[in-house]
């Protein structure tokens, strides 16, 4: 049987990567609208898309947690739980990170030319596969039953 903090710590990895890459792209995008405004451009609305970007981890964080609980961990040496939850949710996190890296350039970029938004968006979400192949990946080598 699991111990709760086992569990949580994709979770509350994940989160962590998710506040912080949000805080980093939300920081460049108030920078870039705040260049906008002093310019008297309009300022891009779609850059909210760049700030939002990262919280999906803390969605897969919450998945695998749940997962993790499910899981048959009756045979299985003492500790795996815990090492499972930390090793994908300081990946899970990371991701976060670095695609909150990436979202804050994409938001100055969009801001200063108006123009690659599909191109930006592209590679924050080639960035988020990372987060969604982590968690799928430790999904598939949980522990079952029989």
């Amino acid at each position: 049987m699991t111990q709760l903090g086992d569990m949580n710590l994709s979770l509350v990895l994940g989160a962590i990567g998710s506040a912080l890459g949000t805080g980093v792209a939300g920081m460049a995008a108030i920078g870039a609208w705040k260049k906008a405004y002093l310019q008297n451009k309009a300022a891009p609305f779609l850059l909210v898309a760049f700030v939002g970007a990262p919280l999906t981890q803390t969605i897969y964080g919450f998945i695998l947690r749940n997962q993790i609980l499910g899981a048959y961990w009756e045979d299985v040496p003492a500790g795996w739980p815990i090492l499972v939850g930390a090793i994908a949710g300081v990946a899970i996190g990371l991701s976060a990170l670095m695609q909150g890296k990436a979202a804050a350039k994409a938001s100055d970029a969009l801001a200063e030319t108006g123009k690659g938004f599909a191109n930006y968006i592209m590679v924050v979400g080639i960035i988020e596969t990372v987060a969604l192949f982590t968690m799928i990946f430790a999904m598939i080598a949980l522990p079952q039953a029989g």
